[in-house]
């Protein structure tokens, strides 16, 4: 069932999240981002991933194990309070599993070097996570880091132009 939607964000709900409904690599999927990260419940950790797992995040840093994720997901849920992962879309396909995820907290530390603007900024991921048996054994994920930088700094969104330079031929 979809959460309270947030003004500032998007018209995009929820795909249904019924446990029942899901099997069972999109339902550990599921814990994944509506209690490891929306509850920063780190216990979870070593349910999910194979010990020497390995993480690309949505944010850009490449992780190895437990430790090194669980110092991630600490950080960032600490940089933006009220941290919500809006889960779009799922597909799984062998032992992959993929999706269109939203994420989104208010900004309350200094994140890629711009001070806290103390309003809710979000953007969009899509994560590829590789199981090897009951546990995730890779999870690599795309994030929207342009759209986030452009929500933190709005100068950012006018550094990106698509007009032709002067002179271009079609």
């Amino acid at each position: 069932m979809p959460h309270w939607r947030h003004p500032e964000l998007p018209d995009e709900a929820e795909i249904d999240l019924t446990p029942a409904r899901l099997g069972v690599r999109k339902n550990l999927v599921r814990v994944f981002y509506k209690d490891l990260w929306d509850k920063a419940d780190l216990s979870l950790v070593p349910q999910i991933f194979h010990p020497d797992f390995t993480f690309r995040g949505s944010l850009g840093p490449v992780l190895i194990g437990h430790r090194q994720f669980s110092d991630y997901v600490s950080w960032l849920t600490d940089t933006l309070d009220d941290y919500t992962s809006d889960i779009l879309e799922l597909v799984e396909e062998g032992p992959r599993v993929s999706g269109k995820l939203r994420f989104h907290g208010i900004h309350r530390r200094t994140l890629f070097g711009e001070p806290p603007t103390n309003g809710r900024v979000w953007w969009y991921g899509a994560p590829i996570f590789t199981f090897d048996g009951p546990l995730v054994r890779d999870l690599w994920v795309l994030g929207d880091v342009y759209g986030l930088r452009s929500r933190l700094d709005p100068a950012w969104s006018e550094r990106l132009s698509f007009n032709r330079a002067p002179g271009a031929s079609s």
